[in-house]
Formats: structure tokens, C-alpha cells, sequence
């Protein structure tokens, strides 16, 4: 497995800091059990009469479904650690874990739903608009595009060969729309967009500003339809989330260019500006740069962070739809950042140099690591094609500044 060898590699195995209590998300008291009670109802007991419910021998972590045990694991450095147990566990639940519970998430410009399992983990559902083999219209603006369920899937996988980890982990999922959406949503404003195409196809297409009509209807065959399941992150109650607007958001305007596109020097005013003029914030931002760049993401308006961590802590890289949309064509504005700054983490460098050598190629690593997933095979050849393409392109143009 090329994926094994990968993670093996010494450049995948620089150790972080020594996480203390402080650099915890949560901290936990460790004698705290939870337990499913056993009579089959979807509740949570606590220590006191989980005593009995728990076979000897067994800590209290143990007790804990793998949705909690990743939350618990967020820390300062990381989403979840390289060498994560938990993984593949996480990821056959957003897969199979039976859904007791399917509503739309408010907000946001296209549809998604937000989907409980008995054990009260949740995922955002986000269903699939388009097949594996088309590209976005050339005509389309970045902000007018679908958003894609195999680009959130991919977006994941990808996020982790390049070692950021900073999604959380997304898996694929065949859905049936019947059971598991319209015979147990409390959604009525759902519930009311559910119709019977004239082929016999069951379709939805819920409340939203984008796409959310008869004419952009979601449908089954003539039930089952493709989705993404990505794990939600801890309750915004219990961890606070910063949003920040990209400096080097686009104008979401058809004919207004953004500041960045007309001012060459537009990186030294960024690196005056807090909280880019100290710690690593604008690498991470280039991180982001790289991954957007490779998956060809127009989107990245905002980004989000652990308000417990203040500003020395990772980007999330949340709300990955709309990357994977065109294989023929590269974005170069999306590396606006790094040009424009002409800055890169050593780490990040050399394991994109390292990703572009035979034994580790890109485009193989991620093959290999969708192969896993429900819904294989999840991109079309030729996106993969133009990872390896792309690549070179971030690579020649870190040359460039080193040159110049």
C-alpha cells in the first residue's frame, strides 16, 4: 500500500508539541461512564446507574461511542491524530450507523440535511447533484456552481494524504429517501417538498436560496440516492467556533474584482494586519491555499477556528463542495496567496515534493484511499490526473520564489 508507506514516512511522522490540559478542546473527567441503556431506548445513562450496565474491566473512554471519542481528541495542533485508531471506526458509522432523525440545516445556499444515529452522534448529509464524469459548465460563476457530495469525500481524503487533518472525516453513503429521510423527518417545511416524479422516482428538494425547486428536485432510484455523510464538529455551545473572512475572498460579484486581484503588493498590507503579522496564521492560510488550489475551490470565503485556542491553532477547512467541479482547466488565481506572498511551511514543501515522486504520487495516493469508501469509485480519472498536474504547478511556483 502506497498510503501505508506514506504515513510511515519520516516527513508523516514529525511529532507535535506536548499537548497539555490547556491545549485539550475538552477535558474530561475521566471517571464519567455513559452508557446506552440496555432495555434498547436511545438514551444516555449516566455514572451512577451505568455501574451495572458495564462489564468489568472496561475505563470509562471505552464506554464512549467514536463520534465522542473524536471530539474528545481535538486538540491546539490537531483534528484528529495521524495514526488514528479511531478512523476507520468513524467512518463505517457515518456509513451504516441506522438514522433516527433527518432534518434540514438552515442557512447556507443549497440543501443539506442534518442526520442523528442512536448512539447520538450526527452528520450533514449533503446529496448528490451531479455525475462523477461531468464538469461544471464553463459559462458557471464560482459562486452559482452545485455543490458536489464526491468532492467532500474526496476533499477529506485529500486533506489528510497532505497531512493538515483538518476536516473532519466524511464518508460516502447510499441513502434511502423513503425510510430514511421522509418517513422520519419532524421537518415540516421538508416534509412539504417530498413528490412522486413522473417516472416514479421518489423526490425532495427542501428550502434553500440556491437550487431548492421542482426543477432542481433531488430524486432516487427510484429511493436510493448518493450522499456524503461528514461528522459533525462539537456543538458551537460547548466549543465556540471563530469564523474569519479570507483576505483573499473573491468579490462574489460578476463584473467586481476583488482588492487582492488589482493590487500586487496586496500581501504586505495582509501581513499587517492581525492576525496575519504573528504566529503561523498566513502558512496556515497557505495550506489552505494549496489544498483549495489542488481541488480547484473557488469557495473559500471563510474559514473557522477553535475560539479556546485563541489565534496559535489550524484552520478549519470546512464546506469543501464545490472543489473537483473541472479537470480540464486549472484556477491560478486560487494561489493568489502563495504568490503573492511567496511564503510556505518547510513541512508543507517538502511533502508536496515528496507527493510528487513516483513511489508517492498524488494521484495514486488518493485513489487508493477513496477506494475504501462506500460509494467507490468517487472521482473520475481524468480529476485525478490533474492532481498530479496541479501539483507541479504549486511546486513551480514555489520555485519561482525561491528564485527570485
Amino acid at each position: 500500500s502506497k498510503l501505508a508507506a506514506l504515513f510511515k514516512h519520516p516527513l508523516y511522522n514529525i511529532p507535535i508539541p506536548e499537548v497539555t490540559e490547556k491545549d485539550k478542546l475538552f477535558v474530561i473527567n475521566p471517571m464519567e461512564k455513559f452508557s446506552l441503556r440496555s432495555s434498547g431506548s436511545d438514551e444516555w445513562v449516566s455514572s451512577s446507574k451505568a455501574e451495572t450496565l458495564l462489564p468489568t474491566g472496561k475505563t470509562a473512554y471505552d464506554t464512549y461511542p467514536a463520534w465522542l471519542k473524536f471530539h474528545i481528541g481535538i486538540n491546539r495542533y490537531e483534528l484528529y491524530p495521524r495514526q488514528d485508531p479511531l478512523m476507520p471506526t468513524l467512518l463505517r458509522d457515518l456509513a451504516t450507523q441506522r438514522i433516527v432523525s433527518s432534518v434540514q440545516k438552515s442557512g447556507g445556499t443549497q440543501l443539506k440535511l442534518i442526520m442523528t444515529f442512536p448512539n447520538y452522534g450526527q452528520a450533514l448529509f449533503k446529496p448528490m447533484k451531479q455525475t462523477r464524469d461531468q464538469e461544471t459548465p464553463i459559462d458557471f460563476f464560482y459562486f452559482s456552481d452545485f455543490e458536489r457530495h464526491n468532492a467532500e469525500i474526496a476533499a477529506f481524503h485529500l486533506d489528510r494524504i497532505l497531512d493538515f487533518r483538518r476536516i473532519p472525516p466524511v464518508s460516502g453513503r447510499l441513502v434511502n429517501i423513503t425510510k430514511e429521510i421522509r418517513d422520519i423527518t419532524t421537518d415540516k417545511k421538508l416534509a412539504k417538498t417530498f413528490f412522486i416524479s413522473p417516472v416514479g422516482n421518489v423526490c425532495f428538494y427542501g428550502e434553500c436560496s440556491y437550487y431548492c425547486s421542482t426543477e432542481h428536485a433531488l430524486c432516487g432510484k427510484p429511493d436510493q440516492l448518493e450522499g456524503s455523510m461528514a461528522t459533525l464538529l462539537p456543538d458551537k455551545t460547548l466549543a465556540k467556533r471563530r469564523s474569519w473572512r479570507s483576505p483573499w475572498r473573491r468579490s462574489y460579484h460578476k463584473s467586481k474584482k476583488a482588492e487582492w486581484e488589482l493590487n500586487p503588493n496586496y500581501c504586505a498590507q495582509v501581513r499587517e494586519t492581525p492576525p496575519y503579522n504573528r504566529g503561523h496564521r498566513l502558512l496556515d492560510l497557505i495550506d489552505m491555499t494549496v489544498l483549495d488550489f489542488l481541488m480547484g475551490n473557488m469557495d473559500r470565503h471563510h474559514y473557522e477556528t477553535f475560539e479556546k485556542f485563541g489565534n496559535n491553532t489550524f484552520l478549519l477547512h470546512l464546506d469543501n463542495g464545490r472543489g473537483f467541479g473541472t479537470h480540464s482547466r486549472d484556477e491560478p488565481s486560487i494561489l493568489a496567496p502563495l504568490r503573492q506572498c511567496c511564503s510556505i511551511r518547510k513541512s508543507t514543501y517538502l511533502r508536496l515534493q515528496l507527493l510528487a515522486t513516483q513511489p508517492y504520487r498524488l494521484s495514486d495516493l488518493l485513489r487508493e484511499a477513496l477506494a475504501t469508501d462506500p460509494l467507490a469509485p468517487l472521482l473520475a480519472e481524468p480529476h485525478l490526473r490533474a492532481l498530479d498536474r496541479r501539483l507541479g504547478k504549486v511546486l513551480a511556483a514555489v520555485g519561482r520564489c525561491l528564485a527570485g
